[in-house]
């Protein structure tokens, strides 16, 4: 039974990631057939974090009132009526009004079950599971392009992702039972009411924030997302403009920093039978480090700006995983659900800032300062994990 809960999981993170890149890939032609400036996808995508964000930061009073299974199923619901939102929407404002529910039920998702499998599985299933979100990330623009190219229209790419969706909420609920005494009618049954019980009341940011180690752990999720989604955002752009790479081979390169992502959480799964969080975590940040050194390093060609994304990519791929596992270590069962919602939030507030301010930076002072970029990031990122060692290690 507990192995047909973590296969119910890796599927639910597998949908997670399906959406994700659908508003890039439909945009183009979503734009035109709405009227909408082609900049105006941003408005959409800010929406839609600033929904993950709030439901992230009420995680832990919702799973605390109905625990994990009821969380997500209900989350995943509310995706999916707002992806079918979608396909129906007659105007852009129609697809600002959607994106909030639609930001709502993926940040409720997220925060739920990333707790729920770092108290309850080893760190390889928090690494596998990262995994399946990059394979329903690397999914979805497929589904898109399968539903434009036989001339159905991008609303029918967002209707298939809402029936798998839809689909998915049922098998959620049916697999209400299978939570059980593990968190569904309390988060984490059999722990005292005082350190993870049903009688416990929600930290609140405040009460995270109280918490020794907290801020370091916080920090570190902001730095790590600024790193992911800058790169991920950027890459193409400066391969074009520093390196002179034509934009058609620059934006197929650029995917290189994906499957660097997806492939080295397949691996990371397996390393972290030997190594423990915190090696990964280390591990990770040594990868991405060389990584961005062969990006800074002013070599002929490109190949080492190739090599370094790949790099960079791979050395991502343990830290957030390993981040989120090792924080009821850190922090205590109890206070993990809380910890995680506001960590989660922290990390959308990265990716949704960030790479909008290194744009300026490019625009107004010059792109090729892109990797320096990452490194102060990487270089505090670094600094709070060992502040967070020396205090809760």
């Amino acid at each position: 039974m507990v192995n047909l809960l973590l296969a119910v999981i890796y599927v639910a993170f597998i949908s997670l990631g399906l959406p994700d890149a659908l508003l890039g890939a439909a945009w183009p032609t979503m734009s035109q057939d709405l009227g909408a400036p082609v900049s105006w996808a941003g408005g959409i995508s800010m929406t839609i974090a600033a929904g993950t964000i709030v439901s992230a930061l009420l995680s832990d009073r919702m799973t605390l009132r109905f625990g994990a299974g009821r969380v997500t199923a209900a989350s995943v619901g509310l995706t999916a009526a707002a992806l079918f939102g979608f396909s129906v929407a007659p105007n852009y404002w129609t697809l600002i009004a959607l994106a909030v529910p639609y930001g709502l039920g993926a940040g409720g998702v997220d925060a739920a079950l990333n707790n729920y499998v770092a108290i309850h599985y080893e760190s390889k299933h928090m690494s596998w599971l990262h995994c399946m979100w990059g394979v329903g990330a690397s999914v979805g623009p497929y589904i898109m392009g399968f539903a434009l190219s036989g001339g159905q229209g991008w609303s029918w790419g967002y209707r298939y992702i809402a029936i798998l969706q839809v689909v998915l909420t049922l098998v959620l609920v049916l697999s209400l039972p299978l939570w059980k005494g593990r968190g569904n009618s309390a988060p984490f049954a059999g722990e005292p009411a005082s350190e993870g019980g049903a009688d416990r009341k929600p930290l609140g940011v405040l009460g995270v924030l109280a918490i020794r180690g907290a801020r370091e752990i916080l920090i570190m999720f902001f730095c790590y997302c600024a790193i992911e989604t800058t790169a991920g955002l950027w890459a193409s752009s400066y391969m074009v403009m520093h390196d002179g790479v034509d934009r058609t081979t620059a934006a197929s390169l650029a995917s290189l920093f994906y499957l660097g992502i997806t492939a080295g959480r397949a691996a990371s799964g397996f390393m972290t039978m030997k190594f423990d969080d915190p090696t990964m975590i280390r591990l990770g940040q040594g990868v991405l480090a060389a990584g961005v050194l062969l990006v800074l390093l002013p070599l002929p060609g490109y190949g080492a700006t190739v090599a370094g994304l790949l790099l960079i990519g791979l050395g991502c791929a343990p830290i957030y995983p390993c981040i989120i596992h090792s924080t009821p270590a850190y922090f205590g069962e109890g206070n993990s659900q809380a910890i995680v919602g506001v960590q989660m939030a922290s990390a959308y507030v990265g990716s949704m800032a960030m790479p909008p301010v290194f744009g300026l930076i490019a625009q107004y002072v010059s792109i090729s300062l892109f990797p320096v970029y990452l490194i102060v990031f990487l270089v505090l990122m670094v600094v709070m994990h060992e502040a967070l060692r020396a205090k809760r290690g």
